[in-house]
């Protein structure tokens, strides 16, 4: 089996288990795609045909308000997920624009296949929803962080939680994400 099906496979293994026949009609759900630095998987306006699960690379999750600035929502790394969630379930406009931050590896997965794995395995459909329910949490604290935490609390809890960003993404970008100035970022990395 393709090294890469494997990782998937784990992945999704982490929180239901599957047998040999359950996984060979699901990997054929799955698209592979490869991205250049730069490419968009999603961009604002357009349309949102599938989530992607993340191989290799980051990927930066974002919109750009009328005013032209860039709100960065997410960066989503190897083994996560990435979308448009709410335009991929409703069949709506792109909010977010998805930009990888270095060549990266995916695979792609359709909504019609996701609708059509989860029904033909319901454990499929309970590692989506603990998956969602795990990115929300995530995004229920990252609003909190910035209601109740300081810049220096932000970013210590960005080192615990992801220290390979630090290294990984430009710092401006980094800096954006934490709400502060570049300067301050440099300020709390000494």
């Amino acid at each position: 089996m393709n090294a890469k099906f494997l990782k998937l496979r784990s992945h999704i293994e982490e929180v239901v288990s599957l047998t040999d026949e359950e996984w060979k009609v699901i990997s054929q759900s799955f698209e592979y795609r490869t991205l250049k630095k730069h490419q968009f998987l999603i961009q604002q306006g357009g349309t949102v045909d599938c989530e992607f699960w993340i191989i290799e690379g980051i990927v930066k999750a974002y919109f750009i308000d009328e005013k032209g600035k860039e709100h960065i929502l997410q960066f989503a790394m190897e083994n996560s997920w990435v979308s448009d969630h709410y335009a991929f379930q409703y069949d709506l406009p792109a909010d977010l624009n998805l930009d990888c931050l270095e060549n990266s590896e995916f695979f792609c997965l359709s909504k019609e296949n996701r609708e059509r794995m989860c029904f033909q395995f319901p454990k499929m459909a309970n590692f989506f929803r603990i998956k969602g329910l795990y990115g929300y949490v995530n995004l229920q604290k990252r609003i909190l962080s910035f209601l109740t935490q300081t810049a220096e609390e932000r970013y210590e809890r960005l080192l615990d939680r992801k220290p390979e960003l630090i290294q990984r993404v430009p710092k401006k970008l980094l800096a954006a994400y934490l709400g502060v100035s570049r300067e301050t970022l440099s300020r709390l990395k000494a």
